[in-house]
């Protein structure tokens, strides 16, 4: 069999293995069931609440949003927090010892990264569509292009995650700047509230980056035309949504690799135990 193949396939059992036992950790499942509850809260206290120039419900119009925020936060805080630290931990040095190691150990942080975002995903869409029936009429297509934006949201968050934790001297300082970022993207993205209700030149920067697109496509995927009214120019923009992902996604894809590998070229038992006595020393 073809050593990268073989890799894969080891890397596809991984990614499952450590899927089974994060959906069986109670600290995991508490996370997931606290971020669901907190979704929940939310659009309990906007169900009285309407989109502007429309009677539909904002709660309503919330939800996809929040799909759209759950893909970065989940596939990238992930990939930042699993590289990062498993770089201190010996993790990847062990990886990197193996015959294509590295193949098999990115193949399993995908895979398993991919499915706990689709998995909290599906219990946000559960929560919601039990607190907001009108939810229940989304139609096939509608789902259909929910999950076409899921995969474009994996292939540029996945990447955009590993390029940082790769580039964090510490799990510490990787989880700190993926915090501070997707955190001041996620203010003015229009998750929680129209972003037409913001200055024009929040508008135009919320429209640079990726996570506004996701949120507008989830919402025109999961709302009426009829809704669109409170959106930038009153349309949906399909097609603008469609293109800025993809583009977001061939960048990241595209940058991703070489920093990886030049991560893994320069990593080595010294490097990890000098991380580990600056550690220690800011710690004493």
């Amino acid at each position: 069999m073809n050593p990268v193949a073989h890799a894969a396939r080891l890397g596809l059992s991984r990614g499952w293995i450590e899927f089974r036992q994060q959906i069986t950790s109670p600290q995991d499942l508490g996370f997931t069931v606290f971020s669901t509850v907190a979704v929940v809260v939310v659009m309990w206290f906007q169900r009285e609440a309407t989109l502007p120039g429309t009677s539909y419900s904002l709660a309503a119009a919330t939800l996809p949003g929040v799909l759209g925020l759950a893909i970065p936060f989940n596939a990238m805080f992930g990939a930042v927090g699993s590289l990062a630290v498993e770089r201190e931990d010996g993790t990847l040095l062990r990886a990197k010892a193996l015959p294509q190691g590295m193949v098999g150990y990115l193949v399993g942080r995908v895979v398993a990264l991919s499915l706990t975002t689709v998995c909290s995903m599906l219990t946000i869409v559960v929560a919601g569509i039990l607190l907001l029936p009108a939810l229940a009429g989304v139609g096939p297509g509608g789902w259909l292009a929910v999950a076409g934006l899921t995969v474009l949201g994996l292939l540029f968050s996945l990447p955009l995650g590993a390029i940082v934790g790769a580039m964090a001297s510490n799990p510490q300082t990787a989880a700190g700047l993926a915090l501070i970022t997707t955190g001041g993207l996620v203010a003015v993205s229009g998750v929680f509230y129209p972003i037409t209700a913001l200055a024009g030149w929040l508008q135009t920067v919320a429209q640079i980056f990726p996570i506004y697109w996701l949120g507008l496509g989830m919402r025109a995927a999961m709302l009426p035309d009829a809704a669109a009214v409170a959106e930038i120019g009153g349309s949906w923009r399909p097609v603008e949504s469609v293109l800025v992902l993809a583009a977001w996604a061939a960048a990241a894809l595209v940058a991703a690799p070489p920093i990886l590998r030049r991560m893994a070229r320069r990593e080595s038992g010294s490097m990890m135990e000098a991380r580990r006595r600056r550690a220690m020393q800011r710690i004493g």
